[in-house]
């Protein structure tokens, strides 16, 4: 059995939900989390004391430090964790290291968080026009005061407790081809005093296309000896996870799209994390129970049955990639917009059908195509600050999370 140490955080097994947006909220990190507990041996211990994950890290949204300083409504509710989640993991993004550690402050002294993660990966341009996400390690100064301050803020406001909050960062491995930053980025992470590097093995500039270069996690590998080091990307299966585990040598994997559609996929990743040969294959039956319950949970979560079901929309491919279901009928259940609706479509599929095998597994959601990162102007110029940077990035701040 491998385990996972992060600060003060004791993982179980060592596999990660990654931060997706509009889909890491708490109905989606409960199924996934579930899962993974059935993933576990029977004689697995769920009582062990302190911050004790059996089945691994489920991380929220992107919530964005300005908002949480803010308050908004939207974004305490992102951050609000399900009731049973054993560690609260909430992921972090910002461009200002005040901010950041301001935000950092709020989870610890109020107690919000257990862990908090970084992100320094993100490519969409919003973000990345700002300065933020996957483009800026490219700027070693601020990357390095965001990250010193916020493992500062988590120390201090973690004084006086019976655990320190850890601080993590999660990243790529640069802007593009020309412009590399996650050896840098690590071994100032490493230095600053964070708990954990996570790197997706792709650039901004790859978005999600290609193939994740996973030779480059195993040189972060070799860069960052001291805390654990997390692969992402491309990992579609437990096989995949075990893989990448092997030729890079790294501590945990960091699952994102994998799990689109397939919550269920924790139980087999956790499952390979204790020796064991299971694997779940749902026929269609199954994974409308599944489409059900995550409907339900929406409701719940928002509160508001109609916004519940356009969240659902999203899913709806992704639940029923591989299956015999046709094109009409896929086109009705992405837009539902109740739960008797939701049944309604549910019961007119096939539902008899078994698994399809590789048809319902591999890549998911779009890969895209490489993409022109956008960025601040001069941002490539100098890895340094100026004082023009500066003061645009002090405006830059996002005010609104889930990325």
């Amino acid at each position: 059995m491998t385990t996972l140490q992060i600060g003060q955080v004791s993982l179980g097994s060592p596999v990660i939900l990654a931060p997706m947006a509009g889909v890491t909220n708490p109905p989606f990190r409960r199924l996934c989390r579930e899962a993974g507990l059935d993933g576990l041996p029977e004689d697995a211990d769920l009582s062990v004391p302190g911050r004790h994950a059996p089945a691994g890290l489920y991380v929220t949204e992107m919530i964005t430090s300005r908002a949480l300083v803010e308050r908004t409504p939207e974004t305490m509710r992102m951050i609000t964790p399900d009731p049973d989640e054993p560690v609260r993991s909430v992921q972090l993004y910002g461009v200002d290291p005040a901010t950041i550690a301001a935000a950092v402050r709020i989870l610890v002294a109020e107690d919000r968080a257990d862990h908090i993660d970084l992100n320094f990966g993100c490519p969409v341009p919003k973000v990345t026009r700002k300065g933020g996400g996957a483009a800026l390690p490219w700027k070693r100064e601020l990357f390095d005061a965001i990250v010193t301050q916020a493992v500062g803020a988590a120390r201090e406001a973690s004084a006086g407790r019976d655990h320190e909050v850890p601080i993590t960062v999660k990243m790529r491995m640069g802007i593009d081809a020309d412009h590399l930053t996650y050896l840098d980025a690590g071994r100032l992470a490493e230095r600053a005093g964070v708990a954990a590097v996570a790197l997706h093995a792709r650039t901004a500039a790859q978005h999600y296309s290609g193939e994740a270069q996973w030779e480059t996690v195993a040189r972060l590998k070799e860069a960052v000896t001291t805390v654990p080091v997390l692969g992402n990307g491309d990992i579609w299966s437990a096989e995949d996870a075990a893989e990448m585990m092997r030729v890079t040598g790294c501590d945990g994997v960091v699952v994102g799209r994998g799990c689109q559609g397939r919550p269920w996929l924790f139980t087999d990743l956790v499952a390979a994390a204790h020796d064991s040969d299971r694997r779940v294959t749902p026929g269609l039956r199954e994974v409308a129970a599944v489409v059900r319950r995550h409907a339900e949970l929406m409701v719940e979560h928002f509160g508001e049955e109609a916004r519940a079901l356009r969240e659902m929309r999203k899913h709806m491919s992704w639940y029923l990639k591989g299956y015999v279901v046709g094109g009409e009928a896929r086109h009705d259940l992405g837009l539902v917009s109740s739960l008797a609706e939701l049944d309604e479509r549910l019961a007119a599929l096939d539902l008899d059908q078994p698994y399809p095998g590789e048809g319902a597994e591999g890549p998911r959601g779009r890969a895209g195509t490489p993409k022109q990162p956008h960025l601040p102007d001069g941002w490539l110029s100098s890895r340094e600050m100026d004082a023009e940077l500066r003061a645009m990035l002090a405006q830059a701040e996002l005010s609104v999370s889930g990325g």
